[in-house]
């Protein structure tokens, strides 16, 4: 969905604003910090090259300087996990990685961002704990490769991890207050209007799209016949799709009727019924299947 604002092509005059959404979002950059206790042994790597008679670079040799330490695989596992609960609970914005906010979702954001945090340095910790014994069991394990330079003090490892999530506001069509002259202002308002309005589309676009997803895995699950082969039902199946249902209603920054009336739709249809509900009633699944495809039917095209 991202998309390429070319400097020198105009807005088109007609293209209606975007609607201003600095009050019911705001844009959130999460940033996580890392060693990688890995790196590259250009010794061993040009000895290897030699001693397969090879071409200069087309052999690399990286040195796990911690060997086998849960500590560290605990800490590289979290980064993934801890980005992925990030990006459920946010919208694109850009590619910086600035992510869209919607000021509905901040209390609960900021919740799941504080036990992130707590979780990473309590992580992190334990590794410090352990550098020291890990450094000396990696000495043995790693034989004449081990060199004590490729290790940073304690100190310096630890400044080596951070999480971090800064919080800033969106800016709106109009503000500008840069000197450039009045017909460069023009032509950079142009550019950002036409980035604002993309922007704000792709991230909406992302909402019904996760919909599509949730809802297109419920309608295939639900798509059998009382005396037909039963498909399996995952305990999360409808729980799933509850999510989506408060995503859609958090994330609807731009207070899109179709996105309104299709939460509304999907909670009554589901209201009061749990996964083990779908597998043993036919006729319900028959019901809520026929709500859900309702509602599959009724989201914009997303040219997928």
């Amino acid at each position: 969905m991202n998309n390429v604002i070319k400097l020198n092509t105009p807005a088109t005059p007609t293209t209606p604003s975007a609607p201003s959404i600095a009050a019911s979002a705001m844009l959130v950059e999460l940033r996580i910090r890392q060693w990688t206790a890995s790196v590259l042994d250009k010794s061993a790597s040009k000895q290897v090259i030699a001693d397969h008679n090879a071409a200069a670079k087309v052999a690399r040799v990286y040195k796990d300087l911690l060997g086998d330490c849960a500590e560290m695989r605990d800490m590289q596992l979290f980064a993934p996990r801890a980005r992925k609960r990030h990006y459920e609970m946010t919208m694109p914005w850009s590619d910086t990685g600035l992510r869209l906010l919607p000021t509905a979702q901040y209390f609960k954001y900021t919740e799941v961002v504080n036990q992130l945090q707590i979780e990473f340095y309590a992580l992190a910790n334990k590794l410090f704990g352990a550098y020291q014994w890990k450094i000396a069991s990696a000495q043995a394990d790693l034989g004449s490769l081990f060199n004590p330079h490729d290790y940073p003090s304690e100190a310096e490892l630890r400044s080596k991890f951070s999480l971090v999530v800064s919080y800033i506001p969106v800016p709106q069509t109009g503000d500008w207050r840069i000197n450039i002259g009045k017909q460069g202002n023009e032509q950079v308002q142009a550019h950002y209007d036409q980035f604002y309005r993309q922007a704000l589309s792709d991230a909406m676009g992302s909402v019904w799209e996760r919909a599509h997803e949730a809802l297109g895995r419920m309608s295939e699950r639900l798509d059998y016949a009382e005396k037909g082969t039963k498909k399996v039902f995952r305990e999360s199946l409808v729980p799933n799709v509850l999510e989506i249902i408060d995503l859609m209603d958090v994330c609807n920054i731009t207070n899109d009727p179709a996105m309104s009336d299709a939460a509304a739709a999907l909670r009554k249809a589901l209201q009061g019924i749990d996964t083990d509900d779908l597998r043993q009633d036919a006729g319900l699944r028959r019901v809520v299947k026929r709500s859900v495809d309702e509602v599959l039917s009724s989201i914009p095209s997303l040219d997928m």
